[in-house]
């Protein structure tokens, strides 16, 4: 008996044909939030390369330093929300090394961590025609090595091996000469560059360049804009940026441990913060986690006058350091885009439909639907799928699948036309109240 699967009812043989298929239901969901990425000037660490670190993840393997470090602090800074860091290793280095007898041992990287290396060879106690050849980094053994010869070094994680010849015991030689060395803006550049092809949701620029920071606003404004990717990133005093894509940081913060972040460094955890935030949540009046007080306070007045300017800033309250409002710097406001723009929770909102459609409609619908009724009638019902779940976590309100989604045949053969009108929901800031007494 002939059997098979069918697309026209056009069989010769007797047969049974049968199409398995699954029930059509949507198959977009909404995104994860939570990536933000840091271009940084580091003592260890491949340099001009993207390097991903996740929340709880150790630091010491990848970049030099323990997470508990001094030397990572904007890492553990931008970690206490964001659950994906993307690092970039903005300068190169010099290298530290050491020549002990005919070996001479380079460190894997440039920059001070180097000088924290230390090669110690001793006569192998089994064998005394072969050497131990053990890598300490500040003390610790971290890599050893049982050879007869230099030839029979390979390198490992924290340095390089050259030379020829036979080894000669030492009880320790350090390695010296290790320089984090300078940065121009171009490496700034190509961190951009570096970044773009990847998925993230915030970039913080801790640095006070003006030039950077018009830089970095002009490629966010370019993602957003012209390329339809959703992102903001977060500059320190900055809010001439004037821009929903922006947020321009004012003051920092003291942590517990009396550390003083400046408004620069606080950028990191701001990128953090609003890269972990998701759809419906706001960072009005969250508290910077660790710290005790802001590191310039301001008055009423001149609180006021920031939030008017389009400015992040952190107020104290109680031994915490409070956002005042979750804001960006846009203020230029328009009919065609109002005050709403400027919050940030409404602009996680935009951002999420934005980068949820294009991802939803690039992976399963373009080039995979066909353009009739059917088709369409299958793109509206994920959209309002979709927008129903963004309503059932209140990112979204008074949704009605019956009048706010439109979706019909284009003027060209190959498109559709879609309106969706969706209402974001934004979080209490404000409480007005009367108290009579009677």
């Amino acid at each position: 008996m002939a059997a098979g699967t069918w697309t026209t009812q056009n069989k010769e043989r007797a047969g049974v044909y049968i199409n398995t298929v699954s029930e059509a239901k949507p198959i977009g969901a909404v995104g994860e939030r939570g990536i933000a990425s840091l271009p940084l000037v580091l003592s260890w660490g491949e340099p001009k390369k993207i390097i991903t670190i996740e929340a709880g993840e150790d630091t010491f393997d990848k970049l030099g330093y323990g997470i508990t470090t001094s030397q990572m602090l904007l890492v553990r800074e931008a970690l206490k929300r964001a659950k994906t860091l993307l690092v970039y290793r903005v300068n190169t280095g010099t290298k530290a090394a050491v020549t002990s007898g005919n070996l001479t041992a380079t460190a894997k990287w440039g920059g001070v961590r180097g000088n924290n290396i230390t090669v110690v060879i001793q006569t192998n106690i089994d064998d005394n025609a072969k050497f131990d050849v053990k890598t300490l980094v500040s003390g610790s053994v971290y890599d050893m090595q049982t050879v007869a010869n230099i030839a029979g070094l390979v390198a490992n994680d924290w340095v390089v091996w050259s030379g020829t010849g036979t080894l000669a015991t030492t009880a320790g030689a350090p390695l010296v000469g290790g320089a984090d060395g300078t940065t121009i803006n171009q490496d700034y550049v190509d961190y951009l560059a570096a970044v773009e092809i990847l998925d993230f949701n915030t970039i913080g620029l801790p640095s006070t360049d003006n030039t950077l920071k018009s830089t970095f606003v002009a490629f966010a404004k370019r993602l957003r804009d012209d390329e339809g990717k959703k992102i903001q990133v977060v500059l320190e005093n900055y809010p001439t940026a004037d821009y929903e894509g922006v947020i321009g940081v004012k003051n920092g913060v003291i942590l517990t441990d009396g550390t003083t972040l400046t408004a620069a460094q606080a950028t990191a955890w701001t990128a953090g913060a609003t890269a972990g935030a998701q759809m419906n949540q706001s960072l009005t009046y969250a508290a910077y986690d660790d710290a005790v007080d802001v590191a310039t306070r301001y008055t009423n007045a001149q609180i006021i006058a920031a939030l008017q300017a389009g400015e992040f800033l952190f107020t104290a309250n109680n031994g915490r350091a409070l956002v005042e409002k979750d804001i960006n710097t846009y203020t230029s406001f328009v009919p065609a885009k109002n005050r709403a723009f400027s919050k940030n929770r409404v602009l996680r909102v935009l951002d999420g439909i934005n980068n949820d459609f294009n991802r939803i409609f690039s992976e399963f619908y373009l080039g995979k639907v066909d353009n009739n009724p059917e088709g369409q009638n299958l793109l509206k019902a994920e959209i309002i799928k979709y927008l129903e779940t963004l309503q059932n976590i209140s990112a979204i309100q008074n949704f009605d699948s019956q009048t706010d989604v439109f979706v019909q045949q284009g003027t060209e053969t190959d498109s559709v036309y879609v309106e969706v009108y969706i209402q974001p929901v934004d979080a209490i800031e404000k409480i007005y109240m009367k108290v009579v007494v009677r």
